[in-house]
């Protein structure tokens, strides 16, 4: 039970859609979602394979746990080889898509070959067809999920689209379900866009089974209890979002800012979690409407807010006058503190950009800040930037760039690059913060060092999403460990990579593990899925996870001399701070980490460690 045992096979070179049974063994063994995708996509396609030839699969996965009764299941990933890394992609995200796939029968839906013209993918329970989407070309994800709806006549039809950004091949285009929800790193909208494939329209109407009804219903409503009565889950995160973040890592000295050239930014306070609450303009309304939950999630951390209609950035733009997906913690980071901007309506314009026209605010805002330092430097003129000066702290800039790169157009195709393509073109590489080519978020690893571990061994690039350190470091969650000191460091990053490989598979939200331990899930998925479920089943089948991406990895290529960090962060000392005068110790965390991980000296798994895993 709970898996509905069934996926769905979409070739888009020939227009068929094509049921076929799930591999149970296979899930058995990683679980669903981000194992099981990841597991399916390296049995599918040469790791060698071009991101956006036909060749390319991607494939959108529930968890076991998606659309049940458990808080927070309303996840699904999309799993495939990324545009912007050529590294395993697999991006997660929330809203009611996820539970809706999963209503209509589906575990996952794969894509294969490329369509000749643009389509989307209708799906009513059983029954899934192709339909042109040549009228949907060129639209955004907005307008798309407007259309679709008035074309299908259902209101409980849930859509999940690319933008213009996807079309224009922009490489770190997201995809959009739910208006404001994104799989949104390593370009998979990119991907997407490169098979002709606008939108997934779904509609289920069939539910989901568990194994054991009346005691799953007990258990959730025991772990329920537990995220309500937790202060980050209960409290922090309903009223602030991940924006309460903001305040926190600046004053411990761990905010890049100005493409990580320092650490902690004067302006953080004005684009704060605090600050969307406080009245602004003439009618004294807040940045922040109200907060919003994805599908049967009790934490609600998600925003939405409004921008001020008084403020420049909106002159003639009333349709964004109205709510709409606000600042979350890394948006605000990438589009202000990382460019040295602090109007919160600037950034929350932006961040309505990305999400109407599909693209990653994280590396948009990482690779337009590299920009504004190649500037600074001389390198990039504004005869380039069509007459627009890229300076740090300016808001018009902002505002003016993330709509070219939306579009594709003038020195947005540029930006639409990605940072290390950026950089590595105006022949300043170092200058590219990001790992395995894609960009770091909102930490920076001088100021929390099991951070710098994190993304130099990031199998989808750095991510803060595959080894959420700062729970323990800065938050004390579950134990307080000391953010400047590499002791100890290797041990929790693994332990936090393979926990989090099995939370991202099982359907549920990584934001619940503020509140809840491997021995929270266990039970879940026990009462939920046929076969017993303990927490050393969990444990292996996360660190099974891990080495799978990892094999995927060195096959495509990579090796371990992409476990690195961007020289700024191993050679420059913070300037302010607790962490001033240091430096990222990279080089005394990752010889250690090889080992505990049973990988040889270069970063391969060894084949008793394989042998162990199954692999």
């Amino acid at each position: 039970m709970s898996w509905q045992k069934k996926i769905l096979r979409v070739n888009l070179t020939e227009g068929s859609c094509t049921a076929e049974p799930l591999n149970m063994e296979w899930a058995a063994e990683y679980l669903g979602q981000r194992g099981l995708a990841t597991k399916y996509l390296i049995e599918e396609i040469d790791p060698k394979v071009d991101p956006l030839a036909p060749e390319n699969k991607m494939i959108f996965a529930t968890g076991p746990l998606t659309g049940t009764a458990a808080s927070t299941g309303g996840r699904y990933s999309v799993v495939t080889k990324g545009a912007l890394t050529g590294a395993i992609a697999c991006s997660n995200s929330g809203g009611y898509f996820g539970a809706e796939l999963k209503f209509a029968g589906w575990d996952m839906v794969i894509f294969e070959g490329r369509s000749e013209r643009p389509v989307y993918l209708y799906i009513n329970d059983d029954q899934a067809e192709l339909l042109p989407a040549d009228d949907l070309w060129g639209k955004s994800v907005w307008e798309t999920d407007k259309l679709l709806h008035k074309r299908h006549q259902d209101p409980q039809l849930r859509v999940s689209a690319i933008g213009k950004a996807g079309e224009e091949g922009i490489l770190f285009a997201c995809i959009i379900n739910d208006l404001h929800r994104a799989a949104g790193r390593s370009g998979v909208g990119t991907v997407m866009g490169s098979k002709n494939l606008k939108a997934v329209a779904v509609r289920g109407t069939l539910g989901v089974g568990v194994k054991d009804p009346q005691r799953f219903m007990q258990v959730t409503a025991e772990k329920k209890q537990i995220l309500k009565d937790n202060a980050v889950t209960g409290q922090g995160l309903p009223t602030y979002g991940t924006q309460v973040l903001m305040n926190v890592i600046n004053e411990v000295g761990a905010l890049p800012t100005r493409n990580a050239g320092e650490v902690q930014f004067e302006g953080a306070t004005k684009i704060s979690g605090e600050a969307m609450h406080e009245p602004r303009g003439s009618e004294g309304k807040p940045n922040l409407v109200t907060n919003q939950a994805c599908f049967g999630c009790t934490i609600a951390c998600g925003r939405i807010a409004r921008v001020d209609k008084e403020h420049y950035t909106v002159v003639n733009r009333p349709e964004y006058w109205g709510a709409s997906g606000g600042l979350e913690y890394e948006t605000a980071w990438s589009l202000g503190a990382d460019t040295g901007i602090d109007d919160l309506d600037a950034l929350t314009f932006a961040n309505f950009i990305c999400n109407e026209q599909g693209f990653d605010p994280i590396t948009f805002g990482a690779t337009l800040a590299a920009a504004m330092e190649l500037y600074r430097m001389g390198v990039i003129t504004e005869e380039e930037t069509g007459g627009i000066p890229l300076e740090f702290g300016s808001a018009e800039t902002l505002t003016k760039m993330v709509e070219l790169t939306a579009r594709g157009e003038g020195f947005g195709r540029i930006l639409g690059l990605g940072s290390k393509r950026l950089c590595e073109k105006y022949g300043h590489p170092e200058l590219s913060m990001s790992v395995k080519g894609q960009e770091f978020p909102a930490y920076d690893p001088r100021g929390i060092q099991g951070m710098g571990l994190t993304y130099a061994t990031s199998n989808r690039g750095a991510c803060h999403l595959r080894s959420y350190t700062v729970s323990s470091e800065i938050l004390g969650i579950p134990e307080k460990t000391d953010p400047l000191v590499t002791e100890g460091k290797a041990g929790l990053v693994r332990a936090f990579q393979d926990a989090t490989a099995a939370v991202d598979s099982s359907g549920l939200c990584l934001f619940s593990t503020f509140a809840w331990s491997l021995d929270d899930f266990h039970p879940q998925l026990d009462a939920a899925c046929e076969g017993d479920w303990d927490l050393n089943r969990l444990v292996e089948i996360g660190e099974r996870i891990w080495n799978m991406e990892r094999q995927f990895n060195l096959a495509a290529g990579f090796t371990g001399k992409d476990d690195t960090l961007p020289e700024r962060l191993l050679k420059e000392a913070a300037k302010t701070g607790p962490a001033k005068g240091m430096v990222c110790g990279l080089d005394q965390m990752l010889p250690e980490y090889y080992q505990l991980r049973g990988w040889d000296e270069n970063g391969v798994p060894s084949p008793e460690t394989l042998q162990r895993l199954g692999l």
